[in-house]
């Protein structure tokens, strides 16, 4: 089976090399995580990729998963086009497993589709990160954390800090504060936007690669708690 995932267009040997030098206790992490091996999802349109988006949030990724499944189904096994969402009855969005809200969030990504706020695939790559958050999150249910998703791991833009991500958050906390050693984490120690901004200068142009070191020590992390005595 096709995975169907592709490796960043940017030179990540450069990056982790960069950071490393202007950041080493940041070097120090990506020396025990090792290679960057980030992969992008498949590039769907931004239509596409946002309506699976909306589908996942606040749900347990199997549950989600078959939610997506049904939808495409009722569709014949393909992502609907936008005017075919629209046209959709809500028993039928429904019967996918979607909620109340999520169906309205749906509409309205179809909808600002059709009027040009949602690029085109072609579109977006020519567009700024920042023209791309201000576009998306005028859709309903889209924040700017899905954004910087989409911007990682669908469109591979290297310098997206995602700094309001728990997994950022946490792994910042544990590679560059001091935590109890006596206590289980808890959210109280998770590193504040301002920490996370303020040092993330440094790691500018590469913030992504260093969001993905990030997420990297919160597996490391579970790794020691897992380890026997």
């Amino acid at each position: 089976m096709v995975d169907g995932r592709r490796a960043v267009r940017y030179d990540a040997a450069l990056a982790v090399r960069t950071l490393t030098a202007a950041d080493p206790k940041l070097g120090q992490l990506i020396q025990r995580c090792g290679p960057f091996t980030l992969k992008l999802k498949s590039q769907h349109s931004p239509f596409d990729a946002l309506l699976e988006s909306i589908i996942y949030q606040q749900l347990h990724g199997k549950a989600a998963a078959a939610i997506l499944k049904r939808l495409l189904t009722s569709f014949g096994e393909l992502h609907p086009a936008p005017e075919h969402l629209l046209q959709a009855p809500d028993d039928l969005l429904r019967a996918a497993g979607l909620s109340a809200s999520k169906t309205k969030a749906l509409r309205d990504l179809a909808a600002k589709t059709l009027d040009g706020t949602v690029p085109t695939l072609i579109q977006i790559r020519r567009m700024s990160d920042e023209e791309i958050i201000e576009r998306l999150t005028q859709v309903r249910g889209i924040g700017a954390w899905t954004v910087h998703m989409l911007l990682i791991f669908r469109l591979g833009r290297p310098d997206v800090l995602p700094v309001t991500d728990y997994g950022v958050r946490k792994g910042f906390a544990f590679t560059f504060n001091r935590l109890p050693k006596s206590k289980p984490f808890d959210a109280s120690m998770l590193a504040t936007i301002e920490q996370i901004e303020r040092r993330a200068e440094k790691w500018r142009p590469w913030r992504s690669v260093a969001s993905w070191y990030l997420w990297r020590a919160c597996d490391l992390a579970g790794k020691k708690m897992l380890l026997p005595g």
